[in-house]
C-alpha cells in the first residue's frame, strides 16, 4: 500500500501524539493553559484522517494534487487543496501552502526543485491557463509525485492547524461563548471520529475568525459551527454535523444573489452529513 512505502523508505515511526504535546507546550506561551485542549493522535489515526481528507479534496487521486479550479485566482495542492496565491494576487482567503511546505521540509522531507526554489516565493503559475498548460511539465509531475509521498506529513500539518485554531476562535468569541466553545472542541477532539470532522471543517470552511470570510456579518467556519452546537448534546459528532449544515445553509441564504452559492449546496451537506457516519 502506498501509506506502507512510504513509512518504510523514510524509516519513520513518528506519532503525532509527541508533536501536538510539543505544539500544546509552546501555546500555552500565548494563551493561558486552562483554555487550551491538547490533541493526541497516533500516526495512523492522522493517515486516516488525512487519506479522508484527500478524498474528499480530490477523489484520492494523484491527479487532483494540483489543481486550480475555474474561477478562482490561486492554485490548489495537497490533500487539502491548500492554497497558494501568485504573485500580485490575493483573496479573503488565508494562504496555506507555503506553511505546509515549510512544515514538511521541517520534518525532513526532501523538497522537489520548483519548491526549492520556491519555498518563500508566489505560485510560479500566474494564471489558470499557464496551469494547465504546464501540467504535464517534468516540474509538476515532480512536484505531483512529492505531495503524493508526503500526504501522512501534510495529515500532521492538518492536525497542528487545527491545533492552532483554538486560541484564534477563543481571541474573536466573546467571553460568553468561550466556555461553550472550547468545550465543544474538547469533546470532538477527545476521539479520532470526533477529530476528523474538526479537521476536515476547519480545512474545508476555515476557522471562521476572518472578518472577510462574513455574509451579513456572519461567519461559516469552525467557530461558527461549535458556537451552533448544543454542548449537552448526547452524540456530539451527529450534533457537529446538523450544525455544520445550518450554518452552511445560512451562509447561502446570506450570500450575494450574484454569486450563485446555491449550486453549491448539495455538495456541502453531503460533505458536512457523511461526518457522523465515519
Amino acid at each position: 500500500m502506498l501509506m506502507d512505502k512510504l513509512r518504510s523508505s523514510r524509516d519513520r515511526k513518528r506519532h503525532i501524539g509527541r508533536f501536538a504535546s510539543m505544539l500544546f507546550l509552546g501555546l500555552t506561551l500565548f494563551w493561558p493553559p486552562k483554555l487550551l485542549v491538547a490533541i493526541t493522535l497516533s500516526h495512523s489515526e492522522a493517515v486516516r484522517i488525512g487519506n479522508k481528507v484527500w478524498q474528499n479534496e480530490c477523489n484520492g487521486t494523484i491527479a487532483g494534487l494540483t489543481s486550480w479550479n475555474e474561477g478562482e485566482n490561486f492554485a490548489s495542492l495537497g490533500i487539502g487543496h491548500f492554497i497558494w496565491y501568485p504573485k500580485g494576487a490575493r483573496g479573503p482567503f488565508d494562504e496555506s501552502f507555503p506553511n505546509l511546505v515549510n512544515f514538511v521540509s521541517s520534518r525532513g522531507a526532501k523538497l522537489p526543485e520548483i519548491l526549492l526554489r520556491a519555498k518563500e516565493s508566489p505560485c510560479p503559475w500566474n494564471t489558470r491557463g499557464e496551469f494547465e498548460r504546464a501540467r504535464q511539465t517534468p516540474e509538476m509531475k515532480q512536484l505531483r509525485q512529492f505531495l503524493a509521498d508526503t500526504v501522512d506529513l501534510q495529515a500532521e500539518f492538518l492536525v497542528a492547524r487545527l491545533q492552532a485554531a483554538l486560541p484564534k476562535m477563543l481571541a474573536e468569541v466573546e467571553a460568553g461563548s468561550r466556555t461553550k466553545v472550547e468545550k465543544n472542541f474538547g469533546r470532538m477532539s477527545d476521539t479520532s471520529r470526533g477529530c476528523y470532522p474538526l479537521v476536515d471543517y476547519v480545512n474545508f470552511k476555515g476557522e471562521g475568525v476572518l472578518k472577510t470570510e462574513r455574509y451579513k456579518g456572519q461567519g461559516w467556519g469552525l467557530l461558527q459551527v461549535l458556537e451552533e452546537m448544543r454542548p449537552e448534546a448526547p452524540d456530539c459528532v451527529k450534533e457537529f454535523s446538523g450544525a455544520a449544515a445550518a450554518v452552511l445553509k445560512r451562509r447561502v441564504k446570506n450570500s450575494p444573489p450574484a454569486r450563485h452559492e446555491a449550486k453549491w449546496l448539495p455538495g456541502w451537506l453531503s460533505r458536512v452529513n457523511s461526518y457522523s457516519r465515519n
